[in-house]
């Protein structure tokens, strides 16, 4: 059976009309991870529009910096909506295994444990790359292209909302998995994570509501590449 295309492969169009058919997949978690990919990419953009700026001179090692950085966190969250869709997808195929005997019925909640562990892991990273965006965002507000100060907030909102929607996709998965030190645990860490991604966001909107302009960074943050994070 031939692989379904990438959605990175699909026209927006396409893409929305996907997500509209009763097919589940592409479904909330790919939706979220998408947003984030396009947060991401506005936070990309920010940086791009300082540079060679020369009112913005003194910013100028940070959007080096910030701009590839944040356009391999794009790249990841791409990434990340089709594996939520082949996660979800997985799942579904385990829940709808039989179980008549109780050989079918150990079997399928073996495989709905395991699948649903893929299912809530996915998401979690696209938490995490999330908050990972947000961080250059907050890093950029006050010190990039002014005028592009309402495209930081866009991304903020945008990265903000698709952290709420993947935390909702590991939350829903975690019964499915039962209770254990992994799923207390993953619990925990994600409502943390959603809660600082939430702090962050909010201080990108206050900086750039505010209108003022930051000191330039005395060391330019070193962000982790998400490939190599895997």
């Amino acid at each position: 059976m031939q692989a379904p295309p990438s959605f990175r492969e699909l026209t927006l169009a396409q893409f929305n009309d996907r997500l509209a058919s009763p097919d589940p997949v592409p479904g909330g978690g790919s939706a979220s991870a998408v947003a984030a990919a396009l947060g991401a990419s506005l936070v990309a953009m920010v940086a791009t529009l300082t540079q060679g700026r020369p009112k913005y001179a003194d910013h100028a090692e940070l959007c080096s910096v910030a701009a590839p950085a944040a356009n391999a966190l794009a790249d990841e969250l791409l990434r990340l909506a089709d594996e939520d869709a082949a996660a979800y997808a997985a799942c579904a195929i385990a829940l709808k295994l039989p179980r008549e005997s109780f050989e079918d019925q150990e079997l399928r909640e073996r495989q709905i444990r395991e699948s649903a562990q893929v299912a809530a892991e996915v998401p979690l990273k696209c938490v995490e790359r999330c908050i990972d965006a947000l961080g250059i965002a907050e890093t950029l507000a006050g010190r990039s292209n002014k005028n592009a100060a309402s495209d930081l907030r866009v991304a903020s909102l945008l990265l903000e909302a698709a952290a709420d929607g993947a935390t909702a996709n590991v939350l829903v998965n975690l019964p499915l998995i039962g209770t254990n030190e992994w799923t207390d645990a993953t619990g925990v860490r994600v409502q943390e994570l959603l809660q600082e991604g939430r702090r962050i966001a909010s201080t990108v909107r206050e900086i750039v509501g505010s209108g003022e302009s930051r000191a330039p960074l005395e060391d330019v943050p070193a962000w982790p590449d998400p490939v190599s994070a895997r």
